[in-house]
């Protein structure tokens, strides 16, 4: 029982990194119907924004959270100005923007490696600091991310339900012809999307680069089907569904590793079971769990 614990415990810790990234590939997708193949380097880029002010410039770690939050969300609403935006402008089908997202992916992947190298890097933290809580050991890192993604969770989840700017986007993602003729500034809104989910990304990133004790720039590459992952299982363009999915599936890549279960998955098989339950939701469930009727 208690190595159930501990696989629930790193569960919630690997899911609740996935629904952050997952809210922001959910909302630009429901909004723009834009599938951003690059957001998993938005998550590395936030990782290594965070690397250089903690790192190289000797600031404290919560500067380094918030600087790499910012700069990735300066990065998002910049690229909505000079790439998305025209192209959207230019009639753009969703196959083009798709495979301009795979081709930006690439360039900021690339831009990383030079910069930085592939070398692995890691914050200037104690990785081995840990607490015994009950049957549950868990990592000073591990706790941070739990604590900042869940506080960023519940914060994310009533800005949607209860702010003006979230009731818009949950509308423009609903309809959006009837979204513009109510008044709706649509492309404040949607650049007011991009901000927040580029932001998320930046957070998700610093993360999972605290939790993983080092990180590369292929970082956000390998979380990067797991998220679409979540975003599937939760139902496309829905970020509540995303915020369930991602803490859903994160429970099960980890409780997958029982031993109890048959022996369980070998731990770097972790990332087939998530593709398994993204096949299995496609097959008997395509629209997610919560289906169009929680469609953001």
């Amino acid at each position: 029982m208690s190595e159930l614990l501990q696989l629930i415990a790193n569960g919630l810790v690997t899911g609740s990194i996935i629904a952050i990234a997952a809210i922001g590939l959910s909302l630009v997708y429901g909004i723009l119907k834009i599938v951003n193949f690059a957001h998993g380097e938005y998550l590395t880029f936030g990782a290594y924004m965070a690397f250089f002010v903690n790192v190289t410039l000797g600031a404290p770690m919560v500067v380094a959270v918030l600087f790499a939050m910012a700069s990735t969300a300066l990065m998002g609403i910049l690229l909505e100005f000079v790439l998305w935006r025209p192209m959207r402008g230019r009639g753009a089908g969703l196959m083009s923007l798709f495979i301009v997202a795979i081709g930006l992916a690439l360039v900021l992947r690339h831009i990383i490696f030079l910069v930085w190298g592939p070398s692995p890097r890691q914050y200037d933290v104690d990785v081995f600091q840990v607490y015994d809580l009950g049957p549950i050991r868990l990592s000073l890192s591990q706790i941070v991310a739990i604590a900042i993604a869940f506080g960023a969770i519940v914060l994310v989840g009533l800005m949607l339900a209860r702010t003006r700017l979230g009731k818009a986007m949950r509308a423009l993602a609903d309809n959006r012809e009837l979204a513009a003729v109510t008044g709706i500034d649509i492309d404040r809104v949607v650049a007011y999307t991009w901000l927040l989910g580029a932001a998320l990304a930046g957070l998700g990133g610093v993360l999972l680069g605290l939790v993983q004790s080092s990180f590369n720039p292929n970082m956000g590459f390998t979380l990067l089907l797991p998220i679409f992952a979540a975003v599937v299982l939760g139902g496309v363009g829905s970020a509540y569904g995303a915020l369930v999915g991602g803490i859903a599936l994160g429970l099960v890549m980890e409780v997958s590793t029982w031993a109890a279960l048959a022996g369980g998955v070998a731990s770097v098989y972790k990332s087939v079971v998530a593709f398994a339950v993204l096949i299995l939701t496609l097959l008997f469930r395509p629209q997610g769990v919560f289906g169009k009727a929680r469609y953001v």
